[in-house]
């Protein structure tokens, strides 16, 4: 029994391995994620090189969703920290700029490797999320990590990474994006079924002009900087 055990949980690493590392090279195919949209909203996807994604649309995710990403190992122990404190609930909350607990790499291991889902299954995922985040950071490297990000990540109704979105909102490529587009899109996160660009969310309307001035803080962050102009 415990040999049937050893064997199987061998296979799953070596498969999941190897399937990271494809990935590394080739687009992941469909996920569980745009698989279940499929069947309702329809399914919008455009993948698209690092270089068509464009500047603003980089700087946007990751001045919106996780400042650190160009420096952290897949893990923003500060942010998990803050997450397990205790809530005020009468106060009511806005998601933070800068990322809440989850980093970008901890959100292409659930868009790409696992499934979406609250609740109780949330906790099932957070195991084989944490082995998929340490993975694709030692074998992606941060360029993919985010270019692969921008392109499944759910974007709106039925859209699904930046190019969708912006050929869906603005009618226009995601590398001609102004600053001012690539936060609105951003600002819908996570749930741009809901927070929509246009016609623009209660929800947008107040947060992509945050989104904005971060991006312009961390413009000259070093890092962060070396990163979006890689090659």
């Amino acid at each position: 029994m415990i040999g049937k055990i050893k064997r199987v949980l061998l296979y799953l690493f070596l498969s999941s391995f190897l399937y990271v590392l494809i990935t590394k090279f080739v687009n992941p195919p469909i996920t569980i994620t745009q698989l279940t949209n499929a069947f309702g909203l329809g399914l919008h996807r455009d993948y698209v090189s690092w270089d068509e994604l464009g500047y603003q649309s980089k700087l946007a995710a990751i001045a919106s969703e996780d400042q650190l990403f160009a420096e952290h190992i897949g893990f923003d122990f500060d942010a998990i920290e803050k997450s397990l404190r205790p809530k005020n609930k009468k106060k009511k909350s806005k998601i933070p700029l800068g990322g809440g607990a989850s980093t970008i790499t901890q959100q292409v291991a659930k868009n790409v490797f696992l499934w979406q889902g609250g609740s109780y299954d949330k906790y099932i995922r957070k195991i084989p999320e944490i082995y998929f985040t340490f993975l694709i950071e030692l074998i992606w490297g941060k360029k993919r990590i985010l270019e692969v990000y921008l392109n499944v990540i759910e974007t709106g109704p039925g859209c699904f990474g930046m190019e969708a979105a912006a050929r869906h909102y603005f009618h226009k490529s995601a590398k001609s994006l102004t600053p001012a587009q690539a936060a609105m899109i951003v600002a819908g996160f996570p749930n741009p079924k809901k927070f929509t660009a246009s016609p623009m969310s209660r929800r947008v309307s107040w947060r992509y002009p945050q989104i904005l001035r971060q991006m312009s803080n961390i413009d000259t962050d070093e890092d962060i900087y070396a990163l979006l102009h890689k090659k």
